[in-house]
């Protein structure tokens, strides 16, 4: 049996003010290859998972926090309880608006390693409007 404890998961800072833990695929002991699962933290105040689209269908669910979500030209308020589906090829941002760290889960298939990630670690990531499409009206910009 593989067990995962996330409490003892250290993963990955990324520059636009979050942490990244992976609980199935990356470097995680329990792999898939129909899909990854982890765990996000972003940083009270700003922190962002920035404008960028992948491949694969996704889900972000909401445990804890306050956020402003973006989809193509769709912007929401999100909270703790509520999920957002991501359709593959759309752009997509999450921004934390509260006061306290903001905590989902995302889901996404097939696996495999999220083009954005290194893009943002390397940046290279594609900018709104200039390399990739422009946020919706009155979203906060992004980050990385």
């Amino acid at each position: 049996m593989t067990i995962v404890n996330l409490d003892a998961v250290e993963g990955r800072r990324f520059p636009a003010g979050r942490r990244t833990k992976h609980i199935v695929g990356g470097l995680s002991p329990i792999q898939s290859c129909h899909y990854a699962l982890g765990f996000v933290t972003l940083d009270a105040d700003g922190g962002q998972i920035p404008w960028h689209s992948q491949d694969q269908q996704e889900v972000y669910f909401i445990v804890e926090g306050t956020g402003e979500m973006c989809l193509g030209a769709e912007r929401a308020t999100v909270g703790a309880g509520q999920a957002v589906a991501i359709p593959s090829g759309v752009f997509h941002q999450i921004t934390n608006v509260g006061p306290t760290p903001l905590r989902l889960l995302y889901c996404y298939g097939p696996a495999g390693d999220a083009a954005h990630w290194r893009q943002e670690l390397d940046g290279t990531l594609p900018r709104a409007g200039v390399e990739a499409p422009p946020l919706p009206d009155g979203a906060r910009a992004q980050r990385a």
